[in-house]
């Protein structure tokens, strides 16, 4: 059976998107199609096409059932009231907002996208950030994690994975070879996979892991502190002359492992777009040598385990985005670029890809609940002791170190966010939020008014510090329920953000190629 796709007015008729219109039918199982049918045959088709887009075409929306009154701040006065009952479906839906892709296709775009925002806009300013940031010296900088022993990969030009370097075949002491002569592709399982399972560090792996984010804190305190150092200051009084910001994400390996990529911009003392007193050149010696000599101590995982200190690999790539207040640029870097790169992989984790259902990274993640469950029976059998042999406590939690583990099996154990950035660097996720909410009550009181929306200054309005806003909601809501309730609901939502966004990057083809 085929269900016609109900595809948004985004891409009117003869827009020429490719697939548009009656003659693009949506192919469906047979029990998927019975529930969109069932829509249709009882009339309740409209209420859900109308909710579907009022929640964006999430897959997974909050069902809440409740009611809201709007009143004027000023006066008290009962401007309107609602009710989850006037629904066109019983309830309020609300999106997800899981900013995984492989949870939420729709959800994630808009993080995406709000995440490109926050850090386009400490590139090139917007968004109550000064463009004068737009002369600052600014580095793309990626951090690795060290090797735990020799694995699969992809090579150039599609050469062999590791060709043998002479005649004779070095083996490990387990007897594997050292070498593979295959050319692998991206989406091969082998790929970030162990040549030899038991040479294999996979519990360093998953302590480096573990402790990653911890590291990458240390990494940014000493950049402040060799930053100070280099202009001739104190630490406590570099506010004073210099302020380091940074937008951050990590993005999986093949091999199950983290890695960092961040845009580190250096300011003057008055905030972003101040003069910086270093230049690009300056600023990226700084961040090598930082990077490679700051580490992390790492308690052992047992009694029979020894202390780690654990550090970054040495694949580090510092580039150059822009150098001084002249605004010279990198040839081979753009702003649009690195924070496209960045807000792409602020999306993705260790499921996406398929990359969790890898052997290598589910032995890992076994690895975590191994460790989570002894540093659980540790806990109850009380054997914590000071000293190198045994397991010490976590002295700012009094918990054992490794004591959570076991609940980011999933996640290989980082445990780490995805996506974050320093204090001052540019605009923050809540408020692109918050000023969508503000944009949705500005329309509603324009409809009450009867008058068109005045959009002088409005992003100005919309990102303000203070709500101005002139009325107050208060409401009384319970939770209903996750998820659509009709499984042929949900596959349309997955098909309608699917199209969405395939829209978007026709759009976006379109303009590049004008």
């Amino acid at each position: 059976m085929t269900v016609t796709d109900r595809f948004s007015d985004e891409a009117p008729s003869g827009s020429g998107f490719p697939g548009h219109g009656e003659s693009a039918p949506l192919e469906l199982p047979a029990h998927l199609a019975a529930s969109v049918l069932s829509r249709l045959l009882d009339g309740t088709h409209e209420a859900f096409a109308d909710t579907l887009a009022a929640v964006g075409n999430c897959q997974q929306p909050i069902r809440l059932t409740g009611s809201t009154i709007t009143l004027d701040r000023a006066t008290g006065e009962v401007l309107s009231s609602w009710s989850s009952d006037q629904a066109p479906l019983g309830a309020l839906y609300r999106p997800c907002g899981n900013r995984r892709a492989e949870v939420c296709l729709s959800c994630s775009r808009v993080y995406a996208r709000d995440t490109f925002a926050m850090i386009r806009a400490g590139v090139a300013g917007g968004k109550t950030i000064p463009t004068t940031v737009a002369t600052n010296p600014l580095l793309f900088v990626t951090l690795t994690a060290p090797s735990f022993g020799l694995v699969h990969g992809t090579r150039e030009n599609n050469k062999p994975c590791r060709p043998r370097s002479s005649d004779r075949v070095e083996t490990c002491p387990h007897g594997v070879r050292l070498s593979c002569t295959a050319r692998h592709a991206e989406d091969d399982a082998v790929v970030g996979s162990p040549l030899c399972w038991d040479c294999y560090d996979w519990t360093s792996a998953v302590v480096w892991q573990w402790h990653a984010p911890e590291l990458w804190r240390r990494t940014t305190i000493t950049l402040r502190r060799a930053l100070a150092a280099a202009l001739g200051v104190p630490p406590s009084r570099l506010k004073e002359r210099a302020s380091v910001q940074y937008a951050k994400v990590a993005e999986y390996q093949a091999r199950g492992i983290v890695h960092f990529h961040a845009l580190i911009r250096l300011d003057g003392p008055d905030g972003p777009g101040s003069p910086a007193p270093l230049d690009a050149d300056a600023l990226a010696e700084l961040v090598a040598t930082v990077a490679r000599s700051v580490t992390c101590p790492a308690p052992p995982t047992s009694e029979t385990d020894s202390p780690r200190v654990i550090a970054w690999g040495r694949q580090l790539d510092v580039r150059t985005v822009r150098h001084h207040a002249t605004a010279r640029k990198s040839e081979t870097l753009s702003a649009g670029q690195v924070a496209g790169y960045l807000a792409k992989y602020a999306t993705k984790d260790a499921s996406s890809g398929g990359l969790s259902q890898r052997p290598h990274v589910r032995r890992l993640a076994q690895v975590c609940r191994d460790l989570g469950a002894l540093a659980t029976r540790r806990h109850v059998l009380g054997h914590h002791r000071k000293g190198s042999t045994i397991v010490p406590l976590d002295p700012k939690t009094g918990r054992d170190h490794y004591a959570l583990l076991g609940k980011w099996a999933h996640m290989a154990g980082f445990r780490g966010h995805f996506s974050s950035k320093s204090r001052r660097y540019s605009v923050t996720l809540g408020q692109l939020r918050r000023a969508r909410q503000r944009y949705r009550r500005l329309l509603d009181q324009a409809a009450r008014d009867g008058e068109a929306l005045d959009t002088r200054d409005l992003e100005a309005r919309l990102l303000a510090a203070e709500d101005d806003d002139t009325t107050l909601v208060v409401g009384s809501w319970a939770y209903g329920g996750t998820g659509w309730p009709r499984i042929g609901d949900e596959a349309l939502a997955i098909a309608a953000a699917a199209r969405a966004r395939e829209y978007a990057q026709w759009k976006a083809a379109r303009r590049k190629n004008r």
